[in-house]
């Protein structure tokens, strides 16, 4: 397809790991735009697409279409030669002749700039390319809600449905059959998904990234719970959860992406030494369920704010930006804001603080019998104590 139009035509590219509301931003942006005057192609497999040429038109039948739709009908990829983060503050310079090849497609096919649809990596390559002069506007999407510059991204709230719908199914089994369930969930170094599914949920304990434990302790925990009759145990616990400094990962074949793999297997091969058969452990990884199916209504809602926004955005020439939701309200804020540092959790935050008041050990163990109460039974699945 070739681009003829008198018409302005922008360019959207999502990169990173796909989750739910990617469909929506793209038929939010593109019904915004038409009005405005713009047209639209579709990049497919993120910047592999925009450097190989390989795009689609996207109209306003396409819009109604895919708004509601799971996953991405652009394809996506979190490899290839555009990778820019590989780790937690870790960035990669992009080679200058790719960033030369995206540019050069851009200006020949005609694109007057881009939207950029993704996370920490892809938006990190996005300010890359922005410094050589291509027009973009950024979008934050992430199940990890970890950029820093916006209070939620779009994905993150189907991701957190999934998993506490997950979590409930598995409190029932975990009471039926006395066990202690490790619920592994995704988020990278960031542990707001934990957070959130595990408070959510009514978890006994979450297990985060930003506050490390000592295996001792967890122990602790669970024979405090056994000696009060509590003989199940719902344990969320974040992969980047780290086990003595060390967070369970495996290399990329392919790319030096870290990726984290295996830690609540790891918790129970290690509390089993530490105390042989005193309990009977399982555990349960969530994995990519947490990214596919349909956007959440809350998600659906973000992600159209966040379309028609980011159109709103480059319509006034604002490029370099990415627009973010700070106090309810969308705000366009500079893509580097966004990038520089991970939104990590605090002790200050007000759902750290509801967890910690509800009786989930989050870690600290003498804060946590500090505040339990034997009496207490608000986190088992029946309100039923044993006499």
């Amino acid at each position: 397809m070739e681009i003829t139009s008198t018409q302005k035509t922008i360019g959207i590219v999502n990169s990173g790991g796909d989750c739910a509301g990617i469909n929506t931003v793209i038929a939010s942006a593109v019904i915004a735009g038409i009005r405005m005057g713009y047209q639209f192609v579709g990049f497919e497999l993120g910047w592999e697409g925009l450097i190989d040429r390989k795009y689609r038109k996207l109209d306003l039948e396409d819009a109604g279409r895919i708004q509601n739709l799971g996953g991405t009908v652009l394809h996506t990829t979190n490899r290839g030669r555009f990778a820019a983060k590989v780790g937690q503050n870790q960035t990669n310079k992009i080679d200058p002749e790719i960033l030369e090849a995206c540019k050069r497609s851009v200006d020949e096919l005609g694109i007057d700039g881009l939207l950029v649809i993704g996370g920490d990596g892809t938006l990190s390559g996005a300010l890359q390319l922005a410094e050589t002069g291509v027009n973009i506007v950024g979008i934050p999407k992430s199940i990890d809600n970890d950029l820093y510059a916006t209070e939620h991204t779009f994905g993150f709230a189907t991701a957190v449905e999934v998993a506490v719908e997950a979590i409930d199914r598995i409190q029932t089994t975990a009471f039926s059959h006395n066990r202690i369930f490790f619920v592994e969930c995704m988020g990278r170094n960031a542990g707001w998904l934990s957070l959130y599914a595990g408070l959510a949920a009514g978890a006994d304990a979450i297990l985060l990234p930003e506050f490390p434990t000592s295996l001792d302790d967890i122990v602790e925990f669970l024979r405090y719970r056994r000696d009060r009759h509590r003989n199940s145990t719902i344990i969320v616990v974040s992969e980047a959860f780290e086990i003595e400094g060390k967070a369970v990962t495996q290399g990329s074949s392919v790319t030096n992406e870290v990726i984290f793999s295996g830690i609540s297997n790891e918790l129970i091969r290690r509390l089993e030494e530490l105390a042989p058969h005193e309990f009977e452990m399982r555990n349960v990884v969530l994995g990519h369920t947490q990214r596919g199916g349909s956007p959440c209504a809350e998600d659906r809602i973000l992600s159209k704010r966040f379309g028609t926004r980011a159109m709103e955005a480059y319509d006034r020439g604002l490029f370099g930006h990415m627009v973010a939701l700070q106090q309810g309200q969308i705000h366009p804020v500079p893509i580097k804001d966004a990038v520089d540092r991970l939104k990590l959790v605090t002790k200050e935050n007000n759902i750290y603080e509801a967890a910690r008041r509800t009786g989930i050990f989050l870690g600290d163990l003498q804060d946590y019998l500090a505040t339990a109460r034997p009496d207490n039974m608000a986190n088992m699945p029946y309100m039923i104590s044993a006499k």
